[in-house]
């Protein structure tokens, strides 16, 4: 219903500005593989936790805690979140970004860190 009520101008703009992001976001990847990004900003959070703190500010943990995966996703890119060991801390991770139609690059360097021990995924 909420999409009913956007004016079209306002979904244009938002579907210019989209096309304008993807084409700076594929000349970042002309000359490499594979991008590697933050997932979150923070390690994951309590259950029950509501507020979290990002660079001195307390923030809505559901409504940020995608911040840095929310514009990949926008743009439809592969990706892939691939956790970060944090011997006795709440689990992070971060996120590899590729070309479009690239999956297997980011599900092979998903695969290498992972062999390295750089990301691991132990079971709950």
């Amino acid at each position: 219903m909420a999409g009913a009520l956007t004016p079209a101008a306002w979904y244009i703009q938002a579907q210019r500005f989209r096309r304008l992001y993807r084409q700076r976001v594929l000349e970042a990847l002309q000359d490499v593989d594979v991008l590697i990004a933050p997932a979150t900003p923070v390690t994951a959070p309590r259950l029950d936790q509501t507020m979290m703190t990002v660079a001195g500010a307390e923030i809505p943990v559901r409504a940020n805690l995608g911040i840095f995966t929310q514009p990949i996703s926008f743009i439809g890119l592969p990706v892939v979140a691939a956790p970060l060991q944090n011997p006795g801390g709440m689990p992070i991770a971060v996120q590899l970004i590729a070309r479009p139609f690239e999956e297997q690059a980011v599900l092979r360097a998903a695969h290498w860190l992972e062999r390295e021990g750089i990301c691991t995924a132990p079971a709950a």
